[in-house]
Parts: structure tokens; sequence; C-alpha cells
């Protein structure tokens, strides 16, 4: 019976892609069965069967080397697929949305799945960037240590006197700094794309980022900041290029900047694989503010452009959840409590509290 879909096709022994059904003059789907080869999967060509020959085994996973996970919530339910490791995403969005935690989260769970992560930071010291993570409860310290995490500064050259922050620092501080040194590029001049560009491909090259981790560039529009318009353009474009398609790693880029949808880099939507929406909403309830998140495009694999509503949470990152549904839990819960004549809150209207926010599984509307 001839496989109705390509789900249903024997995949090749070292590619892992669908094989073609028919046979083709110069390109032979081989059968390695008889020869007791890849457990008796084929290969759908000569060029696979050789590497699989070379390298005495295929690709571990089906699509492991093209894509990742995130390993964030509200991103996890919006692209059931992963995202490609070749994609240069956007995060946009207002101020407040705690846009660091979620580039540091990325970066965590990288470091948890193995991977290498260099972070690119335009916004602040190395040493307050890795208390960021410290923060959250993330020990990435040792990450450091070892050289599975690097960082390329492109905020301490632009101080006057930097070693006034030094002289300043805490023993912890000192200590932090110790240990965050040799795993820092300086960039000394932040306003040279091509300084900034060589930095990055040196870290690169140092941990021998192909095909595995990600990049983290803290804010894209700091750096938009200090140059011309057009160079920050190339320089994304050129960034894109260099790194995403010429080594299959992701660049996650913050882009939270107030201002029109037309400047840089809000404007940046034809030029990126991806773009992710974060928001803060305050029509579900009076005086309150809800963080959400919204994958609005990202090329290559299915995308669920539905709003999530998050908060972040020590040790476990990032927490979804429905705010509708928790008020209606909290009505519900004080309609049937005894009434003692003592309401919810000074107006009489029940709020549910932090402890209230739980994980939830899918789109909150």
């Amino acid at each position: 019976m001839t496989p109705d879909t390509e789900t249903e096709r024997p995949r090749c022994g070292f590619c892992r892609q669908p094989c073609p059904l028919e046979r083709v003059d110069d390109v032979e789907c081989v059968e390695a069965a008889a020869e007791g080869e890849t457990d008796g999967d084929p290969f759908c060509s000569k060029a696979c069967r050789t590497a699989y020959e070379e390298a005495g085994e295929g690709i571990a996973e089906a699509n492991g080397h093209r894509k990742l996970t995130p390993g964030v919530a509200g991103l996890d339910a919006s692209l059931p697929q992963g995202f490609p490791r070749n994609s240069f995403v956007l995060l946009v969005g207002n101020s407040g949305t705690r846009e660091e935690a979620i580039q540091a989260e990325l970066v965590w769970r990288a470091l948890q799945r193995g991977e290498p992560a260099v972070l690119v930071a335009f916004t602040e010291p190395p040493t307050s960037l890795i208390t960021n993570f410290l923060a959250m409860e993330w020990n990435v310290l040792p990450y450091l240590e070892r050289g599975q995490l690097r960082i390329v500064d492109c905020f301490t050259s632009r101080m006057d006197n930097p070693e006034r922050l030094y002289d300043r620092m805490t023993a912890w501080n000192t200590h932090l700094r110790q240990i965050v040194e040799p795993r820092t590029t300086t960039v000394r001049d932040p306003s040279d794309g091509n300084a900034v560009q060589n930095a990055l491909d040196n870290c690169l090259e140092a941990i021998e980022m192909v095909e595995t981790g990600l990049v983290v560039v803290d804010s894209i529009a700091e750096f938009g900041s200090l140059v011309q318009p057009v160079q920050a353009y190339d320089f994304v474009k050129d960034v894109r290029a260099e790194v995403c398609k010429g080594r299959y790693v992701p660049i996650i880029a913050g882009a939270t900047v107030a201002g029109e949808r037309d400047t840089f880099p809000r404007d940046l939507d034809y030029v990126v694989d991806g773009v992710v929406d974060l928001a803060l909403d305050g029509s579900v309830l009076e005086d309150t503010l809800f963080r959400r998140l919204r994958v609005r495009k990202l090329r290559g694999v299915l995308a669920i452009s539905e709003w999530h509503t998050y908060e972040y949470t020590s040790g476990l990152g990032m927490v979804t959840f429905d705010p509708r549904a928790e008020l209606e839990a909290s009505a519900a819960e004080a309609d049937s409590a005894p009434d003692d004549g003592v309401s919810g809150s000074a107006t009489g209207e029940d709020v549910p509290g932090p402890g209230a926010h739980k994980v939830d599984d899918g789109g909150n509307g």
C-alpha cells in the first residue's frame, strides 16, 4: 500500500527525512536492510549512504540539528514544533514585560540541555547581567567557569572611567567579576558594527558553535541608538547571514522601545525570521496590568498566534495562566464561602493573589 503522507514514508537512515517513493536513475533510494545497516532503514540518496559510512551513524534525532524547543512556557505553547535553528527572532513590546527574564530563561534552558550560549550586552555590565540569572535562582557560574557561557561586553567601554565601577564593587561583585572576566570579550567601540560582529564571531569560534546553542542580544534597540539607521539595518542583516544562516545558531534580540512601528527596530519584520510580541494588558481587571506574549510570526514552523498571560517565578521561570479563569474561580470560591460580612477587598471585589497563578496548556484569548 502506498503511504498517503510524508510521516508514513520510511525515513532515511542518515538524514532522517522521508525517502522518495520512486527510484530515480541518478539518485537511488538504496535499501540498507539487506546489509543490516541503519537497523533496516533505507537511505534516501547515495550522498546520505556515503555520509553514514563515513560517520558510522546517522543524525541522532529527526530535525534535532535544525530545530530546538525553547523551554519557555509561553513560547512552547505557541511553537509545538519548536523553532528553526537558523532563525533571527525579535522580542518586541512594552517596557515592563520582563523581556530580560525571557532572554535569561532561554539561555538557562540551553545551558541545561548541554548547549553553549553567548550573551551580547549593550545595556548593562557583565556582572549585572549574571546577577539577573542568580536572582532567578539560575546558577550560571559553573557554566561560565567551563566556558559554556560567554559574554560580549558592549557596555563597559562606553563609560568614561570603568575603573570607578570596579572600585565601588562589593566583595561579592568582585568575586563575580573574577569569574565573569575570563569569559568576557569587551568591544572597545560598540558603535562599530564590524567590531561587535568580530567579537561575536570569535566567541562562537572559541566554543565551536555550529548547529548548537544560541545567541541573545539584550537590546538591538540600544545598538540602533549608537549608529545611523542604515548601519543598524546592515548589522542585523549581516549577523543574521553569518550566524543564523551560516552557523545554524539562532539569535534572540530584544527590541523593546517606545516609538512608532515604522522606526528601528520595530520595522524589522521584513528582515527577521520571527517576531514575538510582548504587551501589558489592563483590560482584564481594573487597575491591574497583566503581562502577555504572542508569537506573531516564525518562518518554517507552525506558530499559534494566541496571547498567553504570564508571570515569572524564581526557579520555575515563566508561568502561564488564564486571568479570567482565575477571577471566575475566585468568585466561585467566594460564593461558596460562609457570609461573615467581610469582603475580599476594599471594593468588595475578589482579586486573585499571586498564589492563584497556575500553569495552563493553551491560549487565553
